[in-house]
This record gives C-alpha cells, structure tokens and sequence, in this order.
C-alpha cells in the first residue's frame, strides 16, 4: 500500500492552495514537513507530494548531514510543486510530484531554490512553529532578501475538507482501529497484562497496514493519568479485578491518516453501580457533542454543550482534563484544526460537511476514577457518519 492517490487528487489540492496564496497575496510559498518517527509534522508535505522521510527524526548535525527527516514543498503560482528532500533516490513511483531532489542539508537547498526563482514579491512559510532557530538562520542565508510571511495554516485550511477518496481511505482505517480496538480492551478485560493486551492491537494494526503513535493505557491508581508508563504507554503489570480500565488508539495510522478512538471499561466485565455510571455518563457526553455538530454550527457552542454536560457529572478533576480542555478535534494527517473547546478555538470557528473529526471526553469523580471515550466520525451535510465501531459498554 502506497497511500499514493490519482494525480487529480493532487492536482486539485494544489490548485486550492494556490488559490489560498493568490487570495493571501502570496507570489511563492515554501512548505516544511518532518517525519523519520516525528509523524506529527510530516502531514503538509505528505498531503502535497505523498513524500514520508525514512531517515531517524533523532539524527543529530553532522558534517555529513544536516537536517535529517526535514523536507520542503516549494509552490509557486503557475509552476508545479518542487520538492526538496533529505534522502538521495526515493522511490519515484510512490511520489505525486516529478520536480524532485535529493540533499544532505534540505533546508539550504530549499532555500537556494527559492533564491533561484528570483520571487521578489511574499513567500509564505508554512512550517516555523517546529522549524530550529539553527534551520531558520540557515535558510535565511540561502535565500537572503526573501519577505516572508508566515502562515501555519496555509495547507490546513485546504486540508480540513476532505474529497470522497480521502473519506474512503479513513472509513478503511476505521476498520482497522474497529479490530485493533477490539482486541486491546478485550485483554484489558480478560485479565492480561497491559503490555500483552497492546502487543495483540499492535499486531493487528501492522497485520492490516497500518502503523501507530502510542497505545497508552492505564488501571486503577493510575486510571486519572494519560499511561500507566509515560515513556511506553503500557505497563507489565496485570489489572486487578475490579479496577477501571482504559484502552487508546493514539494513534492509528493508515497510510497518513490518523484516528484516535478509546474506551473505558473495568478489568473482569463487572463495572459496580459507581463505575457504571462514570462510564456511561462519560459516553452521554460524546453522544451529546456529536448530536449537537452540524454543518454550520459554531465550535464554540457545541464546545459549551460539553461544558454543561461534563459539569452536570463531573466530580473533582483529573490530569487529562486539565491539559485537555476540549471535546474533540479535527483529524487528518494527525490532528487538525478546529479543537472543540471554549479555551482552544476561535469564536468564528465552524463546522463543515467534509471534516473528519474526533470526539472525546474526560470525567472524573473523586473516589470512583477517570473515565474516557472517543468516537472518530466524518460530518456530513445531514448526518454525522462514525467510523470506529468498537463496542460503546464493556460489560
């Protein structure tokens, strides 16, 4: 599986962006991307040109190399895409663009090709909130004189909307995370460890195709926290009987696209009548925001829907809550605009048929636990369509 769509797929793509560019007064743009094992910066490029570095995000300067796992999309209006990459012979049939080169420095040569243009008018760049200051000086000096303008969301405001193909690669990979899913709250409630019950989600994801961040997962004292063990998600210790449970999808990846479903349930099937309702107030919830997004609606008061409805049963605070105080977000090539919460959106910020998105909550009450669920779902103009179909209960 190449994840490489028809040409008209990319060819449409280029024409919004330049339309984008055109529309923000942008004679060129130059848009950076970062993969080699750093997934959540590789989507622009990945989006433009299908391109996905092998190297290791982790290789240090060297004075070989510099730069590894970076690469850039320059655009110009009324020129094809270029791409400027870190490894020296990519396989050419997996790529969307024909302008290709291969660098041990991709930054200065991103910036030397920009120079070579001899653009006098703005260049956006799309990318400077992960580029190193060391980056930004080297391309400075490639491409002296240069105005630029700097616009995050210059790909993303495209990205947002999905085409039919694109909907149809995430209804794939929603099966797949259905299975993986499936499998690793099934060991979480049969009584495995938490490191056996990923391993099995893990196999079933690489079985199929795809790929993942994390699987964070966590049990009893730790059931507030993000993972039992922050470095690998998973720890080998067995829940006991009784204790909360809660399986994450963080994140399956199917060729680029993202989805990040979880579930809560307790070890054993036997949920007591405080646990029961933890969880299912938590799913009410999710039902609630789901229920409330259409076409058209504001993500400020669908955000306040969950605000009203997470303050109706909520019970004290947990560490998910605080770092996220939202009700979902959108999905695509990783996490993408907008981000459902009072405090992480903007006010004119709306929904649109097109988006795939996630849809979660986090609930706590003192002395019963934390729960978590999350649904992955594409809007459409009359419904809302959920794409990972685990089971909602596990008892």
């Amino acid at each position: 599986m190449s994840g490489l769509f028809a040409r008209s797929e990319y060819e449409a793509r280029w024409q919004k962006i330049h339309e984008e560019m055109a529309g923000a007064g942008l004679e060129a743009a130059l848009v950076f991307g970062r993969g080699g094992g750093s997934y959540d910066r590789c989507g622009d490029v990945l989006y433009l040109s299908n391109y996905y570095s092998c190297a290791s995000g982790q290789e240090v300067d060297n004075p070989l190399n510099t730069a590894r796992s970076f690469s850039a999309v320059l655009l110009q209006l009324g020129e094809a895409p270029e791409l400027i990459i870190d490894e020296p012979d990519p396989r050419h049939e997996l790529l969307a663009v024909s302008r290709v080169s291969g660098h041990s420095d991709p930054i200065t040569a991103a910036g030397k090709a920009l120079a070579a243009r001899g653009i006098s008018g703005p260049v956006g760049l799309v990318g400077a909130d992960f580029l190193p200051v060391k980056y930004w000086r080297l391309l400075k000096e490639a491409a002296p004189g240069t105005n630029w303008v700097e616009d995050e969301r210059l790909v993303q405001r495209v990205r947002r909307i999905k085409s039919p193909a694109e909907m149809e690669r995430f209804r794939e990979g929603g099966e797949i995370a259905t299975r993986s899913l499936n499998l690793l709250m099934e060991g979480l409630v049969g009584g495995v460890s938490e490191a056996e019950a990923v391993a099995e989600a893990i196999g079933e994801l690489r079985r199929s195709g795809a790929v993942c961040q994390m699987i964070p997962v966590a049990h009893g004292e730790n059931i507030s926290r993000w993972a039992t063990e922050p470095f690998s998600g998973a720890g080998m210790t067995v829940p006991a009987q009784g204790d909360l449970v809660r399986g994450w999808l963080d994140s399956i990846i199917f060729e680029g696209y993202w989805l990040d479903p979880g579930r809560t349930a307790v070890a054993g099937g036997k949920p007591d009548a405080d646990q029961k309702a933890l969880m299912e107030n938590c799913i009410a919830i999710v039902d609630g925001v789901i229920e409330a997004i259409r076409p058209g609606a504001t993500v400020h008061d669908v955000a306040r829907i969950g605000d009203v409805l997470s303050a109706r049963f909520s019970e004290g605070d947990s560490q998910m809550n605080d770092q996220w105080p939202l009700y979902g977000h959108g999905t695509g090539l990783y996490w993408e605009h907008p981000y459902i919460g009072v405090k992480m959106s903007e006010p004119d910020d709306h929904f649109e048929a097109g988006m795939v998105l996630g849809i979660e909550a986090f609930l706590h009450v003192d002395g019963v636990g934390t729960a978590a669920h999350e649904q992955n779902l594409i809007v459409h103009a009359d419904r809302n369509e959920i794409i990972t179909n685990s089971p909602i209960t596990w008892w």
